[in-house]
């Protein structure tokens, strides 16, 4: 299926709506950095803080798709929405308290966040699957949604920074009221919009046991990719600061998120007789061929370039795991997909605290080792035979709907 097959499977609407609704969960984590540190003027506080609200998203993942499963996404996405924006103001506010005040308001924020990106991937789910003359939607879907996300992660740190140069010279609370405004300006009109999809009942949902050896692979294989994000985010950010120029960290990795998105984007061109689990353990190839290249920037490689490339095996190995969770519990997507996307997070909190530890014992270049291993990890985990049960014994992503034979010649 084409992108423009795509545009006219549902309101067009939803692609703008549903990137403004994302651009909060990528700007709540540097937000929330920047607010800590100017009140408690402690970075090793704010960093803590800003773990556990990695950490405290997480674990909300895991509640919010476990709602899903048994109410409305869309009634389910305005609520946590609405509590978002509560817990947000109670963050502003708890900056004239005490740091235990300010430590737990910081983890709420965390575990109130919408998960708009796995509820948008349930969305296309639903949708496909009342729409079975549309075969390969969730597939272009899916990739579309990696390209989203990866240019949310872009758009959302430079809206913070923006914001907080623009609002001197108080900038520490103004880009946590910018995710307020843009939680409440997103919330209603997308939660409208979701109606294009029927959605299962309740009664079809909620009483399929999950198997939990294929959801613990995911998971693992999502902790991998957020581990990979972290240490990148540490590694570019020390070797800025090493550089006497720490404004470049940013930019050097929103490189990553550049290439991860023309990637994204690409990946719905693929053939579809390309079955999924090929497409998964060459993405993880691909992954371990780019990591290796990061320790050569800045050294005979410019840095920005070989983030730029590496960047390029991002979005097709998260979109071949989003796939693998989508084949997984048909009757408990929502459930499945929240929590392993609440993988990443946590992957990436542990990420950030390995490579954090490298660059004190070793220097600014020692983060760029971590995710070469973490790649080696992510192409063993292809082999598991939790990921090959995974794509045997399930529905195909494309073709949930489709006769039998017509299935089985797609892989």
């Amino acid at each position: 299926m084409s992108y423009r097959d795509l545009a006219r499977a549902t309101r067009f609407a939803v692609f703008p709506i549903g990137f403004v609704a994302r651009l909060p969960y990528a700007m709540t984590p540097l937000a929330t950095l920047l607010l800590l540190q100017q009140s408690t003027g402690s970075y090793a506080f704010a960093g803590a803080a800003a773990a556990a609200q990695s950490l405290a998203i997480g674990a909300g993942g895991i509640v919010v798709g476990r709602l899903a499963d048994r109410t409305s996404i869309r009634r389910l996405g305005l609520f946590m929405a609405i509590a978002n924006a509560i817990a947000l103001t109670g963050l502003l506010a708890a900056t004239l308290a005490d740091r235990h005040v300010l430590f737990a308001a910081a983890v709420l924020v965390g575990a109130t966040q919408p998960q708009v990106g796995p509820l948008i991937r349930v969305h296309w789910s639903y949708l496909a699957r009342s729409r079975p003359a549309r075969p390969g939607l969730v597939t272009t879907a899916l990739a579309y949604e990696a390209a989203a996300d990866e240019a949310s992660f872009i758009a959302g740190p430079a809206v913070v920074g923006t914001v907080a140069a623009a609002s001197a010279p108080v900038p520490a609370g103004a880009p946590l009221t910018a995710c307020i405004v843009l939680l409440l300006a997103a919330a209603v009109p997308l939660a409208m919009l979701y109606e294009t999809a029927p959605e299962p009942t309740p009664a079809r949902t909620s009483t399929a046991p999950l198997p939990r050896a294929g959801v613990a692979a995911l998971c693992a294989a999502m902790a991998i990719m957020g581990a990979v994000f972290g240490s990148v985010q540490v590694g570019v950010t020390a070797y800025a600061t090493a550089a006497d120029n720490p404004a470049a960290g940013g930019m050097l990795y929103a490189a990553l998120g550049v290439g991860s998105a023309v990637a994204g984007i690409g990946y719905a061109w693929l053939p579809p007789r390309v079955p999924l689990r090929t497409r998964y353990r060459l993405s993880a190839l691909g992954l371990l061929i780019a990591m290796i290249l990061l320790p050569a920037g800045g050294g005979p490689l410019p840095l920005v370039v070989v983030v730029l490339v590496a960047g390029f095996a991002v979005a097709p190995h998260l979109i071949s795991i989003y796939a693998l969770t989508e084949r997984l519990a048909p009757t408990r997507i929502a459930t499945t997909m929240t929590i392993v996307c609440a993988a990443g997070p946590i992957g990436t909190a542990v990420g950030q605290s390995l490579a954090g530890m490298l660059v004190e014992q070793f220097g600014h270049r020692a983060p760029f080792l971590l995710p070469p291993v973490l790649a080696v990890a992510a192409l063993g985990l292809t082999r598991t035979k939790w990921i090959i049960s995974t794509e045997r014994n399930s529905a195909p992503v494309a073709d949930v709907e489709l006769p039998t034979e017509q299935a089985a010649s797609r892989g």
